[in-house]
């Protein structure tokens, strides 16, 4: 899915292992960035394999939710907030591992 600006996305529905290694194998040397939402999130998470997630809180209440950091196991590593970003629509959070 190419979007304005030259992003690209790229769909794997064979989970998110098999999704790794393949942007791994395009990517090369370059960073590789995952987009979606806590369910995604969560499964790299929970992988260990996340260095930096950039988060952007909107203040809209879809009656419910789901908690990020939650149930992701012991062998997760904890982050930091490295940057907060307040905006009209959004706070941009950025996490990097401690």
């Amino acid at each position: 899915w190419v979007r304005p600006g030259g992003t690209t996305f790229f769909f794997c529905n064979e989970g998110p292992a098999k999704a790794l290694e393949q942007a791994r194998a395009v990517a090369g040397d370059r960073d590789i960035r995952i987009s979606g939402g806590a369910n995604v999130i969560q499964q790299y998470l929970s992988m260990g394999v996340v260095d930096e997630l950039e988060i952007a809180l909107s203040p809209i209440l879809f009656n419910g939710g789901r908690r990020l950091f939650e149930n992701l196991g012991e062998a997760t590593p904890q982050f930091r907030i490295d940057n907060v970003l307040h905006t009209a629509d959004a706070t941009h959070l950025r996490y990097v591992k401690a």
